[in-house]
């Protein structure tokens, strides 16, 4: 009986264990290819199978198929094989080569599926552990899941100052008063610590806390803190507390200013009517074109609270008379009408805003103002200091413009207030030319068209061949990023900046006597790397006119001299 070739390899299998002696064997096997017969011999048409080695392994036969194994015969002298089962045995159909050869790609298949299998596990796992990203990014650390949906980063700010007054020729003061004088010394001027990122691609966030804001009030430290929904890449919306959008070097973080203090009149009817206030706004910005708009009411935490930002004659509504000045519609439009690249554009912008201002009276019809007209009582005081760090003592101030017993003869009342301004801006390689006007109408009970005007203009140049550079979102200035870091050994020396200036405000109009000064400034600043800035500043004041103040600090401060020289360290990531 002639088997198939998977039957008969299985027969010699059995007819090797079965005859051969406790020595291993070995034996070559040919099969026909027609006739599917085995040859211990080769020959014409026969295919050599392989070389068959058998040892001595006890037999098991454990069940009732190995009882009746196949036996297989080799003819000696043909070199033939037959083999065949017990006649208790049907034959049953072998499976030819074709099969086997299928039969063990399925199986490599099979291990190969389980081996890309583990890799996928593997990869996952390595993915899983992947999910937050950690890294230190401009000296911070910055968190973000792997898939991108959600970012934290730390923030923060350190500005250490000093003042020296080397011209301090002051009238003398009166009765109790205290010395009119600046005085020299040491503050740190900011220190910041805040957190920002994103969630879900679409938003993100910003708090932001300056821990010398406040004099003690937990809540006036607050700067940012807002959430923005950014609707598409030009343009979002935000809600909480932030800058109003009104000023060139208002919208430029502090960070980034060319002189240490900002100019007279963007502190005086900006910073210190507390820029900071909560509300809703709307951004849009592209490259060339930017806006912003924004209702806005009060500052976080109580308006008094902050000496350094915060209106000294506000009270207002909320909290019986400790919040800020009501509410406000403001917005700002700039755009680069000639941009040759980011080092050769002209920026220019318009600003303009409504505020209305909370007088509030006690039930008698009185006003509480104190002896220097700053009040207690609600209403609005403009104010401003020489462009000093440590000693921003208020030389020019309008007092409160709230004053009076209600529907008494003589008193006044400010019910509101209006901001204009323009901005040009001027980048050409290293050398730029930066300028604002404002200008404040008051509105109100015995006021008839009172204004203050302010405005100033500088120049600025790179000898290490820096530009100033353009922040986008802000329409304002941006990092200065050095060409060369400095190094104690090496070519690298930083960026080295220097600036000059002219600075005006002028507070006084109809029956309001504010005062009025005018100051140039110079500026010698160091930048050894992006987020290190060493800055110093000589301030001299041209004139002060504060004659017919009723504030004796400020009269005092009338036909003075005043010159200061002024640095500042400053360190963020």
């Amino acid at each position: 009986m002639v088997f198939r070739a998977s039957r008969i390899a299985l027969a010699v299998a059995v007819a090797l264990g079965a005859g051969a002696s406790s020595t291993a064997i070995a034996i070559d096997l040919y099969v026909d290819t027609k006739t599917e017969q085995i040859y211990a011999k080769p020959g014409p048409g026969r295919v050599h199978m392989g070389s068959f080695v058998r040892e001595d392994i006890p037999a098991k036969t454990t069940d009732r198929a190995a009882s009746r194994a196949p036996v297989v015969a080799v003819d000696k002298k043909s070199g033939t094989a037959e083999g065949g089962v017990e006649s208790a045995v049907e034959p049953t159909e072998g499976v030819d080569l074709a099969a086997m050869r299928k039969d063990m790609e399925l199986k490599a298949k099979m291990r190969e599926a389980r081996l890309v299998s583990e890799i996928a596990s593997l990869d996952e796992r390595v993915k899983d552990a992947e999910k937050v990203h950690t890294e230190f990014t401009e000296g911070a650390p910055h968190f973000s899941s792997k898939d991108g949906n959600f970012t934290f980063a730390v923030n923060g700010r350190i500005q250490g100052g000093s003042q020296y007054n080397f011209l301090n020729d002051v009238l003398p003061a009166t009765g109790s008063n205290l010395p009119n004088e600046l005085n020299s010394g040491m503050t740190i001027r900011r220190a910041r610590l805040g957190v920002e990122g994103t969630f879900f691609k679409v938003w993100d966030y910003k708090f932001e806390f300056d821990f010398t804001r406040g004099n003690g009030s937990l809540a006036s430290g607050v700067t940012d803190a807002f959430i923005r929904m950014n609707v598409n890449k030009p343009f979002s919306l935000k809600l909480g507390s932030f800058k109003e959008p009104f000023s060139l070097e208002e919208a430029a973080s502090n960070r980034f200013l060319t002189f240490i203090e900002r100019h007279m009149a963007v502190n005086s009817f900006i910073d210190n009517v507390n820029t900071y206030k909560t509300g809703i706004g709307a951004n849009y910005a592209v490259p060339r074109f930017q806006f912003g708009v924004a209702f806005q009411t009060e500052p976080v935490g109580a308006w008094s609270a902050a000496s350094t930002s915060v209106n000294a004659a506000g009270n207002n509504s909320r909290n019986n008379g400790s919040g800020d000045t009501g509410w406000e519609g403001i917005g700002r439009i700039t755009g680069r009408p000639w941009m040759e690249s980011e080092t050769k554009f002209l920026h220019l912008g318009i600003s303009g805003g409504h505020t209305v201002v909370n007088t509030q009276y006690q039930a008698n019809g009185t006003i509480n103002v104190g002896p220097n007209q700053t009040g207690g009582g609600g209403g609005m005081a403009f104010f401003a200091f020489p462009g000093t760090n440590v000693d921003r003592t208020n030389v020019l101030n309008t007092g409160n413009l709230s004053i009076g017993n209600r529907g008494a003869p003589g008193s006044r009342r400010i019910d509101s207030y209006d901001r204009f301004g323009a901005e040009g801006w001027l980048v050409h390689g290293p050398f730029s030319l930066q300028g604002e006007y404002l200008r404040t109408n008051i509105n109100g009970l015995g006021y008839s068209g009172e204004h203050f005007t302010g405005y100033y203009g500088f120049a600025s140049y790179f000898f290490t061949g820096e530009s100033k550079a353009y922040h986008v979102r802000n329409g304002a200035a941006n990092r200065i990023k050095p060409k060369q870091n400095f190094q104690w050994s090496g070519p690298g020396w930083g960026a080295w900046e220097i600036a000059g200036g002219y600075d005006y405000l002028n507070l006084n109009s109809g029956v309001i006597r504010g005062g009025k000064m005018d100051m140039v400034r110079f500026a010698l600043n160091w930048y050894p790397h992006t987020h290190v800035k060493i800055q110093n500043n000589i301030t001299y004041v041209l004139n002060v006119d504060t004659s017919g103040s009723p504030i004796p600090r400020t009269a005092g401060f009338n036909n003075a001299d005043l010159a200061s020289f002024l640095s500042q360290v400053q360190v963020d990531f």
